[in-house]
C-alpha cells in the first residue's frame, strides 16, 4: 500500500495507550493490514541489554513488520524528547521514502507530542550552576523534597512527574526558574501547534481492574524471565541508579534490592504499585490531549479484529490510507 497525503500533509498513525494495555500486538496487524512500519514511543526500548524489563518486542514477534528506535542506544546514553524527536523524524523520512505509512506506538505521551505537533524542545542549557544547585539539593534532602518544590510552583506537573524522576523534576523547575513560566503552562500553549501531519491518534484503554491485573501479571512475567539476572548484569557492567536508564520502572526497584535497600518482596510490590501509578498518570496526559480518538477494549469485546474494523475506518475517513 502506498503512502496518501491529504492537504500537502504526510499521514501519520498513532496508536497509544496505559502500560500493558495491549498496543503492540494491535499495532503489529495494523501494519499489516495499511502498509505500516512502526517507531517506538517508549523511553526504555531505545536501549541495548534492557529488554525483559522494558518489555521489549522480540524479533520473532514483529511478524516482518519493521521496528524503529528500539535496540539504538547503550544504557549508559542519556536519551530525552529531543534525541526522540530527531531519531523519529530520521525513521520517518526514511518510511516514506520507502511509500510506507509510519505508526508511532508506544506509552511515552510526551514524545509523542512533541513529535506530532513539532515542538521545540531545545533549550538554552549553559545555566549549569542553577542545575548543579538543584542536583545537589536532590541529593542532600532527596527527591522528595525536590518534588514539594516543583508542587508549590507547578503543581499540574506534579501529576504527570512522578516524584522519581529527578531529571523531568529538575527540567520543569529549572523553566520557571530561567522564565518564570510555569512549564505546564508551557506545555499547554505548544499542544495549540498545528501539526505537520495528516494524522489518527488513537488511544487504546481497559477497564482499571483488569488493565492493573495486566500489569501485576507483566512484573511476574518479568521476573519468571530473568528481570534480576538482567539488572544484575546491567550493574556490573559499570550502570548506577543516576543514570536515565536504570530510572526506568523494573530498573531501579530491582537495583534497590541487589544494593540491600529492601528484600525482594519489597521491590516487586513497590514496582506493581509504581506501575499501577504510572499507567493512571499516562491516562491522565491522555485526556488532555486533543483530537485523541479513545478505543475501550471492554466495548468491542476485546475482539482486536473489531477494534481494527474500527481503526480502519478511521482512518479512510481521515485519507490516511
Amino acid at each position: 500500500m502506498t503512502l496518501i497525503k491529504s492537504a500537502k500533509k504526510p499521514s501519520l498513525v498513532i496508536l497509544t495507550g496505559p502500560t500493558a494495555v495491549g498496543k503492540s500486538e494491535l499495532s503489529i496487524e495494523l501494519a499489516r493490514q495499511i502498509g505500516g512500519e512502526i517507531i517506538s514511543a517508549d523511553s526504555m526500548q531505545v536501549y541495548r541489554q534492557m529488554d525483559i524489563g522494558s518489555a521489549k518486542i522480540r524479533p520473532e514477534q514483529m511478524g516482518g513488520v519493521p521496528h524503529h528506535l528500539i535496540d539504538v542506544l547503550d544504557p549508559t546514553e542519556e536519551f530525552n524528547v529531543v534525541a526522540f524527536q530527531q531519531l523519529a523524524k530520521e525513521a520517518i523520512s526514511g518510511i516514506y521514502e520507502r511509500g510506507h505509512i509510519p505508526i508511532v506506538v508506544g506509552g511515552t505521551g510526551f514524545y509523542i507530542q512533541a513529535l506530532l505537533y513539532d515542538i521545540d524542545f531545545t533549550q538554552n542549557d549553559e545555566d549549569t550552576a542553577l542545575r548543579s544547585r538543584l542536583e545537589e539539593l536532590a541529593a542532600t534532602q532527596g527527591s522528595k523534597a525536590l518534588y514539594e518544590q516543583l508542587r508549590q510552583i507547578d503543581p499540574e506537573s506534579c501529576e504527570i512527574i512522578h516524584a522519581h524522576n529527578v531529571k523531568r523534576v529538575i527540567r520543569a523547575i529549572e523553566f520557571y526558574e530561567k522564565t518564570g513560566t510555569k512549564i505546564s503552562e508551557h506545555n499547554k500553549q505548544q499542544r495549540k501547534h498545528t501539526s505537520p501531519y495528516n494524522f489518527a491518534y488513537f488511544v487504546l484503554t481497559d477497564d482499571r481492574n483488569r488493565l492493573y491485573g495486566r500489569i501485576e501479571a507483566r512484573v511476574d512475567r518479568m521476573l519468571d524471565e530473568g528481570l534480576v539476572d538482567e539488572v544484575s548484569a546491567l550493574a556490573a557492567a559499570g550502570c548506577t541508579r543516576d543514570m536515565v536508564s536504570m530510572q526506568g520502572l523494573g530498573y531501579k526497584e530491582i537495583l534497590d534490592y541487589l544494593n540491600n535497600k529492601c528484600s525482594l518482596e519489597e521491590a516487586v510490590y513497590t514496582l506493581k504499585r509504581d506501575t499501577r501509578h504510572f499507567a493512571k498518570r499516562q491516562l491522565t496526559w491522555f485526556r488532555r490531549e486533543r483530537d485523541v480518538l479513545w478505543i475501550n477494549k471492554p466495548e468491542y469485546a476485546y475482539d482486536d479484529a473489531s477494534i481494527l474494523e474500527h481503526i480502519m475506518s478511521e482512518l479512510g475517513r481521515k485519507n490516511i490510507m
